[in-house]
């Protein structure tokens, strides 16, 4: 095509070319200056107008023309004619284009939109649980969500939401620990609790609603809060204070005006989810935002006393209702940073019963949105974090990512999403949903 193009233009080409040579030619060797001075001198009262009908065919543009008006003045052509020359010859080739019916404008180019990201959320892979690995891994992930300044300061007190699900009421599958399938394991806990120290922090408090005494001793919650200089507070109970608080969702509550917590999830001054990657019968995932259930003492959230569970929550239409909640939950109390434990977890559901096996993925995630957070981590475990029920993983309730967008708590639509370190793909791993409790 560029070929046929070149062998059309070119008769033309070499017609203007030979034709402006020859009228340089005239202009320069055969037309007297004599002449240039008695028609465009400054003393010749047509001096103007003829120049400018001169412009009319002799101008080219303003590269081509100047050096051949140079001539013109050397011969003795006045200044007001040159620019009459000018002026004339320009402005009728601006209109030229406009006016020829053969010559196509040249296309305007466009610029690819550049996608205006509304979170970002960082990837990382770690084989097992060496302390070392994880330290390094979550040091990389906090640094390339641009570092954890903006959340912990100097002098900050930081809340960790560990998840402890059902303490020592499940047994881990064989061959396998609590923290390495159910529960968050405690060198995740370890490094985030020493990046907030480097970032700054003066007190650092890990808290669950633990179902039993032995979590936390059993599952090396101790030793690490030992290490870190850290409190280890149950959230069934009101102590070291007398008393419960309570934390208000604001206007556009679903079901539950305002929580009854621990006083100190309402003292933070920077709230800390790490969660684990699993699946969850009721709410599709359980990942940051779900790991809030954790928040609240379960003797005050059932419907009998001999529930062990949070019952209350669960009540009436529990695929409407849960998800809800859940809004409720992060609306009371919001998380400033999320971080999902995926190194080794479980499928098919949130503890050992039903569907629920062990697997490796082998990675970490962490994110300063927990919706944005959690919908990454949804897409790493193969799941669309957008889909409607009853696909999976959202077999039995709405999907709460949907509704927190859809209040303006953050985007689960991965194109919104800015994920540096690992890409989604390199570490996607197939997650079974819960089928079965």
């Amino acid at each position: 095509m560029i070929g046929r193009q070149i062998t059309q233009a070119a008769p033309r080409l070499l017609v203007m070319f030979f034709s402006f040579a020859f009228l340089g030619y005239l202009l320069n060797r055969l037309i007297p200056s004599t002449w240039i001075t008695s028609f465009f001198g400054s003393g010749h009262a047509c001096s103007l107008p003829l120049a400018a009908t001169l412009g009319l065919p002799f101008y080219i543009n303003s590269q081509a023309s100047l050096p051949r008006l140079r001539a013109m003045l050397d011969s003795g052509m006045s200044q007001g004619a040159a620019q009459a020359f000018l002026i004339s010859g320009a402005g009728t080739s601006q209109a030229a284009p406009a006016l020829s019916p053969t010559r196509t404008p040249a296309p305007v180019p466009t610029l690819t939109p550049v996608p205006a990201f509304k979170a970002r959320v960082a990837i990382g892979r770690a084989a097992g649980y060496d302390r070392a690995l994880i330290r390094s891994q979550l040091e990389a992930l906090f640094d390339n969500l641009g570092g954890i300044g903006d959340i912990v300061h100097s002098g900050s007190h930081v809340v960790i939401k560990t998840n402890l699900t059902g303490g020592n009421n499940f047994q881990a599958p064989d061959g396998f620990t609590p923290t390495e399938t159910y529960a968050t394991h405690p060198e995740v806990v370890r490094a985030v609790g020493e990046l907030a120290r480097d970032a700054g922090a003066s007190q650092i408090t890990i808290v669950e609603a633990v179902y039993d005494d032995q979590s936390y001793p059993g599952w090396g919650y101790t030793q690490i809060a030992r290490d870190l200089n850290a409190t280890l507070i149950d959230l069934n109970k009101p102590d070291p204070y007398t008393v419960f608080a309570s934390a208000p969702v604001g206007v556009g509550y679903y079901f539950i005006q305002s929580f009854i917590c621990h006083r100190i999830l309402t003292e933070a001054d920077a709230f800390i989810s790490v969660a684990k990657m699993k699946c969850h019968y009721n709410a599709g995932i359980t990942l940051s935002m779900k790991n809030l259930v954790g928040m609240l003492p379960y003797t005050l959230y059932r419907e009998n006393t001999g529930d062990w569970w949070r019952s209350t929550l669960h009540a009436g239409d529990t695929g409407s209702r849960l998800p809800r909640i859940l809004l409720d939950l992060n609306r009371a109390r919001p998380i400033h940073l999320a971080v999902i434990d995926g190194v080794m977890t479980g499928e098919g559901g949130e503890a050992p019963r039903g569907s629920f096996k062990a697997v490796q993925p082998g990675v970490l995630v962490a994110g300063k949105n927990p919706v944005a957070t959690d919908a990454v981590s949804a897409a790493v475990m193969s799941f669309d974090p957008t889909v409607e029920p009853p696909v999976a993983p959202f077999l039995r309730g709405d999907n709460y990512l949907n509704l927190a967008r859809d209040l303006g708590l953050g985007t689960n639509k991965l194109d919104e999403i800015e994920v540096v370190g690992e890409k989604i793909q390199a570490v996607k791993y197939p997650f079974e949903p819960a089928w079965e409790m």
